[in-house]
């Protein structure tokens, strides 16, 4: 049961509002994108099996020497290319994009932007 302070978060309330509506299959996963205020995450997910098919953050050793901040839009970009990259490689090429509770702006837009640059479609 929810407490009172979650049903009335507007940033909660956004969150199951945006994932009544989007569910991963595994033709079409989802990209799950989660920030916090140092870092950022991207995860493609099989909803029907509850299986993460790949993924990738600031916190990859991949990324982690060439970024000069983990928090800023560039950072995301490059996120979002690496968990493209690695979907390519998994052969996934569709995804549906889950935005959490984030306003489609700044780090997560730049974050699916780089995603479809580099080859995934949604």
């Amino acid at each position: 049961m929810l407490s009172k302070r979650e049903r009335k978060s507007p940033s909660l309330r956004r969150k199951r509002r945006v994932r009544k509506k989007i569910f991963g299959t595994p033709e079409r996963p989802r990209l799950s994108v989660f920030r916090s205020n140092r870092h950022m995450y991207a995860q493609i997910i099989d909803d029907l099996h509850g299986r993460t098919l790949a993924s990738a953050s600031t916190l990859c050793a991949e990324l982690r020497g060439s970024l000069k901040s983990t928090s800023t839009v560039e950072a995301a970009a490059q996120v979002g290319t690496l968990v493209a990259k690695r979907a390519l490689e998994a052969k996934i090429t569709k995804v549906v994009f889950d935005r959490n509770r984030y306003r489609y702006h700044g780090r997560v837009k730049a974050l699916a932007e780089a995603a479809r640059k580099a080859g995934l479609e949604f």
